[in-house]
């Protein structure tokens, strides 16, 4: 990042209001026992009543309950403090002290990150949280730390499947043909290439009319945005397929933790971990909300086969070899997790 824009991008956390003693790197001292109040900023993307919003809360509670009130953190949801790859950049120089984020934008600080995002790499949720919770997990932490940025915890963010407004999708060849609106990424397009589709690179905003126009047959999401953007009154086949189950990471700056005591960061640490828990099961009572309003709305739910999902693994292969060349012992260790 150039030096005008990290002026600029200091200059917008300035511009929330917190220009006294707020954050951490604004006190004399941060040594536990020593007294002094220590106001962390939060950076959430999300609505306050998303899971990842309540569970950033829940850590900011969890803080202040066990530094009894001298360690605050505050919690700014909706995108207040910018976009993710703004917040980003700003939690690497201790504009912003903390965050929770998508791994996409955080692997250009840690490139390991990019073999998480490729497709069918877990066999189920039970699979992927091994992965993290193991061995593996701790050390993607740790991988963002030359950049300035210290993972916490993870944060579920389901799987991903495809939905259309044509037909139910129960093997491979039913993927033939169809328009899927797919993000900005050469991966994605690469795998619905792979998987016999056409991938639509289309705004998000812009889905839903797409659909309801045949401007594209379907999409891809998990469960809670597919349920609250209305997509499946337009798109009501909804396969789940699990291409796509990539993890959130909650972070801190790494000047700011290097302020805290050892104590204090302890203390951090722990509670991340706990929120990490309260947002899974969050997520877990939120997808099947999600689920069942839109079986009550009308979608057709098809779970693949074991043949069927296996036809979708085989397809995408290639990809292994475009993008997870690199990253071939860090896949075959999570393969082997058992």
């Amino acid at each position: 990042m150039t030096w005008k824009k990290n002026v600029l991008a200091a200059l917008s956390v300035l511009a929330v209001g917190t220009m006294a003693l707020t954050g951490c790197g604004g006190n004399s001292s941060s040594s536990s026992g020593s007294g002094d109040k220590i106001v962390l900023r939060y950076a959430e993307n999300q609505v306050k009543d998303y899971p990842t919003t309540q569970a950033a809360q829940k850590f900011a509670d969890l803080v202040k309950e066990k530094t009894n009130g001298r360690i605050t953190v505050e919690v700014y949801d909706s995108g207040q403090l910018g976009d993710e790859k703004s917040v980003i950049e700003q939690v690497q120089f201790g504009g912003i002290d903390m965050s929770r984020v998508s791994l996409t934008p955080l692997s250009e600080f840690s490139r390991n990150l990019m073999a998480l995002q490729l497709p069918y790499l877990y066999r189920d949720s039970e699979h992927m949280w091994k992965v993290l919770d193991g061995d593996i997990g701790k050390e993607l932490l740790k991988s963002t730390e030359d950049s300035g940025i210290v993972g916490l915890s993870w944060y579920d963010a389901g799987a991903r499947n495809f939905y259309n407004s044509k037909r139910e999708i129960k093997s491979l060849a039913d993927m033939q043909g169809l328009k899927i609106r797919v993000q900005e990424s050469s991966m994605m397009m690469d795998m619905v290439k792979a998987l016999g589709a056409n991938p639509t690179p289309m705004p998000y905003g812009e889905v839903y009319s797409g659909l309801q126009t045949n401007v594209i047959d379907g999409a891809e999401n998990n469960w809670p945005s597919y349920e609250s953007t209305s997509h499946y009154e337009v798109a009501k086949y909804y396969v789940v397929d699990e291409h796509s189950r990539v993890p959130e990471m909650q972070i801190i700056s790494k000047q700011t933790m290097d302020k805290l005591s050892a104590d204090d960061q302890k203390i951090i640490r722990e509670c991340a971990a706990e929120s990490a828990k309260y947002e899974r099961q969050l997520w877990a009572e939120r997808e099947k909300a999600s689920e069942e309003k839109v079986r009550a709305g009308g979608a057709v739910i098809t779970r693949l086969s074991d043949v069927a999902r296996a036809e979708f693994i085989k397809a995408v292969q290639p990809l292994y070899e475009k993008y997870g060349a690199e990253y071939k012992d860090l896949i075959q260790k999570i393969r082997d997790v058992k």
